[in-house]
């Protein structure tokens, strides 16, 4: 099996890793990708955004906040449109505008002045970075520009998700049939599964389970696949011959979430 510190590890690590864009012209490589973080109504929260252009020629980016949604197929959508229950009103940057010369990097401020009354709950954004349109090769009708949004969630005061299972069923996945999850998040923060869930199929295999580490938005159902784990990064676990049972529990925001199920095709 894959090292137990390295499969806890992995989450993590994704999570840090810094958000690399590359497009005509535009060659930027942010760090943090995101930021999950605490404050508290009447506080100001503020963090730094590192931008490096890996790029030998200068580059120019404008920087405005943006609402998102996550879709059932795990695809972001960034609107500039204010949404209802946005807190984009509560966020200052450091500019709107900003120039690297090649190879240039710079730390990039900003902010978010919670009112004092805010009751406990969560600020969901995204910081959107944008380089300048570029012509590319070909019949292309119009100049084509890379974009990079750095995503913030902010829990305000004691707010934390309330995950609980409400389905399950088997899909196909990247070439097999993996068993999923579907988790209702009734809280008022994002939660992310993390840690190992067993399970035994038809045959008697015994096996170990990661979770997506997808986030399960506050008052959202979302599916969430469990991938089965081989004995090394180069053996695949075996196929399984369902029906599966799975039983235990995974964690999140210091809770768990108690799994006991059996899921057929």
């Amino acid at each position: 099996m894959m090292p137990s510190a390295l499969r806890r590890l992995l989450p993590i690590l994704l999570s840090v890793l810094p958000l690399f864009a590359h497009a005509q012209g535009f060659s930027i490589l942010v760090s943090p990708p995101r930021f999950e973080d605490t404050t508290k109504a009447g506080a100001v929260y503020r963090n730094v955004i590192e931008i490096n252009n890996t790029s030998p020629q200068a580059t120019h980016l404008s920087v405005k906040t943006a609402d998102w949604t996550l879709g059932p197929d795990s695809a972001v959508a960034f609107s500039s449109t204010l949404a209802a229950d946005s807190c984009r009103p509560w966020v200052g940057i450091e500019a709107n505008e900003v120039a690297f010369a090649g190879k240039g990097k710079r730390r990039f401020r900003f902010e978010v002045a919670v009112p004092a009354n805010t009751p406990s709950g969560e600020c969901r954004f995204a910081i959107m970075l944008e380089g300048d349109p570029q012509a590319v090769k070909g019949n292309v009708p119009v100049p084509v520009s890379g974009r990079i949004g750095v995503i913030v969630y902010l829990t305000i005061g004691d707010a934390h998700p309330q995950l609980q299972v409400a389905g399950s069923k088997a899909v196909s996945q990247q070439g097999r049939i993996v068993p999923v999850l579907r988790v209702q998040n009734s809280g008022y923060a994002h939660g992310r599964l993390e840690g190992f869930i067993d399970g035994r199929d038809a045959a008697g295999h015994k096996f170990t389970f990661v979770p997506s580490n997808l986030p399960i938005l506050r008052g959202e159902t979302r599916d969430i696949a469990l991938v089965p784990q081989g004995d090394n990064d180069t053996i695949a676990a075996p196929a399984i011959t369902y029906p599966l049972t799975l039983k235990g529990q995974l964690d999140y925001d210091s809770r768990h979430l108690v799994v006991d199920t059996s899921i057929a095709r």
